[in-house]
């Protein structure tokens, strides 16, 4: 799947995500708008309360977008480790492997990393490490940096996924805060007086723990698919690795 079929899916995701509140913030088109739901929350709500839900607002695209574009990372990169499996290694030479891959491909990457450090590098002061030790070194951190590529947005799932509910819990306080408010102003505790406040504070935990459930599904289920792909990757690192140390031939010497 390419870029741009990507970027589209990932639009695609989050207007769905953001289509039902934006309807419910709207009233519903033609029938009467809830004086105590979303929208009313935001034109009735202060800069604190607009602030939090903008926040998780935020928090829930993000998870959302980084998800899509990661699962679709590992994707590629598990039909890569087939095409790897079936093209790569019936190649007479690890060039002509590397050629058969796909020129974003991880393992690509892996072979021609490889191959270039096995190649002659006197002259130079690489030429202090021997070739190798050269050659494992390179392969190594052609791997760490797929393994850190990878990883990346993980770090951001995980915040969202611990924090959001605080956030969403501050939100509730907040909402308290205006009911009780509210119950001193007008001296008596009724309905009409703590229903907005109260139901301010309810949705407040709500976004939160709707923003923190898909963050932590998410983040879980992407770790697993993560130990997969770089399992692939590790193992097709330490074959190259082999063949190049045992001397195979990595160039076509008529080339």
């Amino acid at each position: 799947m390419t870029r741009q079929h990507r970027i589209l899916l990932t639009a695609a995701v989050v207007l769905m995500t953001a289509a039902p509140a934006m309807a419910f913030a709207a009233g519903g088109g033609g029938a009467e708008a809830n004086p105590y739901g979303l929208g009313a929350l935001w034109s009735n709500g202060d800069f604190i309360a607009r602030t939090v839900l903008l926040i998780m607002v935020v928090m829930s695209v993000g998870t959302w977008y980084i998800m899509i574009s990661k699962f679709l990372e590992q994707a590629r990169i598990l039909k890569d480790a087939k095409i790897m499996k079936s093209e790569f290694w019936s190649k007479p030479t690890i060039q002509a492997g590397a050629d058969a891959m796909p020129e974003s491909s991880p393992f690509r990457y892996i072979a021609q990393t490889g191959i270039t450090a096995a190649e002659h590098h006197e002259g130079t002061m690489q030429e202090a490490i021997d070739l190798h030790t050269w050659t494992t070194m390179s392969i190594l951190r052609s791997v760490e940096l797929v393994q850190t590529r990878l990883h990346g947005g993980l770090a951001f799932l995980g915040t969202v996924g611990s924090t959001s509910p605080f956030v969403g819990l501050f939100g509730t306080v907040w909402g308290i805060y205006h009911a009780l408010t509210a119950i001193g102003i007008a001296g008596n505790a009724s309905i009409d007086k703590v229903a907005g406040p109260v139901g301010e504070s309810l949705i407040m935990t709500a976004i939160g723990l709707g923003t923190a459930v898909p963050a932590v599904l998410g983040y879980n289920l992407l770790v697993r698919r993560n130990k997969g792909a770089m399992d692939e990757v590790r193992n097709f690192a330490a074959d190259v690795q082999s063949v190049l140390l045992g001397g195979y031939r990595h160039l076509d010497p008529n080339s």
